[in-house]
């Protein structure tokens, strides 16, 4: 529950400084594959923490190094004259569609437990009221 509630709190600051921080045109393509990268790694620790196997030392290297590594991609690409990046957009937008689907896969999971829990307590409830009234008819029954 901390790893999560850390998460949110990086989310919350990214916002926060994005909105007052102004990058200049010839960046663009860097920043851009910069918070694919970070987005993957938010989405990867949610889907992780749907399986309790969440660890805030795995999400914050990733959340780094996937940073750091695809702006190099980018780099790299420019050297080279050859949009690399495009490799990198391909990649991380898979990967968070996938963790995004094992997220939904997971609340659709929990939803349907629930929902059969709830029916089943509720059958429940109809069951045995039904006993309790049989009994109290049982009770009339021998007292008339």
């Amino acid at each position: 529950m901390i790893g999560i509630l850390v998460l949110a709190v990086f989310i919350i600051c990214g916002i926060l400084l994005g909105q007052h921080i102004s990058i200049p045109y010839s960046s663009y393509q860097y920043v851009a594959v910069a918070i694919l990268a970070c987005l993957d790694s938010v989405f990867g620790a949610l889907a992780a923490n749907t399986g309790k196997n969440f660890k805030m030392k795995i999400f914050l290297s990733g959340f780094f190094f996937n940073a750091l590594f695809a702006i190099f991609l980018v780099y790299l690409g420019e050297i080279l004259n050859v949009e690399i990046y495009l490799a990198a957009v391909i990649v991380f937008g898979g990967r968070i569609l996938n963790n995004f689907s094992i997220i939904r896969r997971d609340f659709m999971d929990k939803a349907q437990t629930k929902s059969r829990y709830m029916r089943k307590r509720k059958s429940t409830n109809v069951a045995l009221k039904t006993d309790v009234e049989a009994e109290e008819e049982n009770i009339d029954n021998d007292i008339i």
